[in-house]
């Protein structure tokens, strides 16, 4: 007999990045279609350090099991991690470690998301988000977005209508789409969130990849001025951009009954992230090696995000437009069809594929409406030379 699935697997298909990825090992190929850091930005000799450390210090601690809720000595490191950054009132209670700030997204789909449920999420927003809350049923609704981030006129008129479970949200260089929220717009999902109550999730693991000025602060940051938004607000962070994605260290910060929670089901699941990773990650913190190794990244992307604009300025023309980031990985662009040109992505990633360049087409980012002339182009693992190049394929595909 055939093998039975889930009903809930008909929601959801495998990731169209992953797929895409089988066709990268030709030969020559030059690709953007990766989110992920340049593995040449690691700072080997620090985590070599910091594993070391970890051994020595606290040998029985870093390789036995641990709390679900995380390592302590990595909880406050990552509290004062976040004090940084203007969240002076994270204290190591109101965090949990995950494995990766993917697993918190999971973790808030098992807690909060019954079938049929309504999650409202930009358009477009990070993959493995609509992935993971479809497979828990989820009706997503996708609230538009312009260079200034979600646009929040809309966003209210959504919440008011559908009365979400939560909405999601990436304000700070979001994947796809390298979008930045406003200051003014950051203050006012605050105010939905009071006004309506209605839980807003802030996914931040690109916020310390800035290029010139640091971007507003964050949701959680500016909670403090909007009275009762701190109580609907959930944040998850990750070091996989900033540090290493393969110690897969994130964290949640949320209300304490929803942390209480989502600490029941990580249980269920792995029962902790991995003990060894995280007190790696607590050396390395501890050891005051993070703002040399940000301010290395940020100069390194931020010459390939300007490389990549005045290439794709200068090939491509009028028949591309887009917003120049002012950090993360991504640059997000629209094909505009000027001069007879192509103007759907997912014919034009087919076409560049044959130049030997990759990209990833943007309807898979949308959890409705797509824009089929939207592609998405991550300029972090390639250096100039090869962005040049690969740009210059692009303009021949075209």
């Amino acid at each position: 007999m055939p093998i039975q699935f889930a009903d809930r697997l008909n929601n959801v298909e495998t990731s169209a990045i992953r797929e895409l990825f089988k066709l990268l090992g030709k030969p020559g190929i030059i690709s953007f279609a990766g989110g992920f850091p340049d593995s040449a930005m690691f700072d080997v000799a620090g985590i070599l350090d910091a594993s070391n450390k970890a051994l020595a210090d606290e040998p029985g601690a870093a390789l036995q099991y641990g709390a679900t809720e995380g390592y302590q000595p990595l909880r406050e490191q990552l509290a004062a991690f976040m004090a940084t950054k203007g969240c002076m009132a994270v204290a190591p209670d109101n965090l949990i470690v995950t494995t990766g700030s993917q697993q918190a997204l999971d973790l808030l789909g098992k807690t909060l998301i019954s079938p049929g449920d309504k999650v409202i999420v930009e358009g477009p927003t990070f993959l493995a988000t609509i992935q993971c809350f479809r497979l828990y049923g989820a009706q997503l609704i996708s609230a538009p977005i312009d260079e200034n981030g979600v646009q929040t006129d809309t966003l209210e008129a959504l919440i008011a209508e559908h009365k979400p479970k939560f909405v999601y949200l990436i304000p700070t260089f979001g994947n796809p789409s390298g979008g930045l929220l406003s200051l003014e717009r950051r203050k006012k999902v605050l105010e939905l969130a009071v006004k309506y109550d209605t839980l807003m999730v802030e996914d931040d693991p690109y916020g310390d990849l800035y290029f010139n000025a640091a971007p507003p602060p964050s949701l959680l940051a500016l909670s403090a001025q909007v009275p009762g938004s701190r109580d609907l607000l959930v944040h998850c962070g990750s070091l996989s951009k900033v540090l290493s994605p393969g110690l897969r260290v994130g964290w949640m910060i949320a209300p304490p009954e929803l942390l209480g929670k989502a600490t029941m089901c990580k249980q269920f699941s792995d029962a902790h992230t991995s003990t060894f990773a995280q007190a790696t990650a607590a050396q390395y913190l501890k050891a005051g090696r993070m703002p040399a190794t940000l301010a290395h990244v940020r100069q390194v992307y931020a010459e390939r995000a300007l490389a990549m604009g005045n290439a794709l300025r200068k090939d491509l023309g009028d028949a591309i437009e887009f917003v120049q980031p002012q950090g993360g990985l991504f640059v997000w662009a629209r094909l505009t069809g000027a001069g007879g040109k192509v103007n759907d992505g997912a014919e034009f990633a087919k076409r560049a594929i044959d130049k030997c360049v990759a990209f990833v087409p943007g309807v898979p980012f949308y959890a409705s409406n797509p824009d089929t002339s939207t592609l998405r182009l991550s300029f972090a693992t390639a250096d100039v030379a090869k962005i040049e190049e690969g740009v210059v394929r692009l303009a021949q595909a075209l």
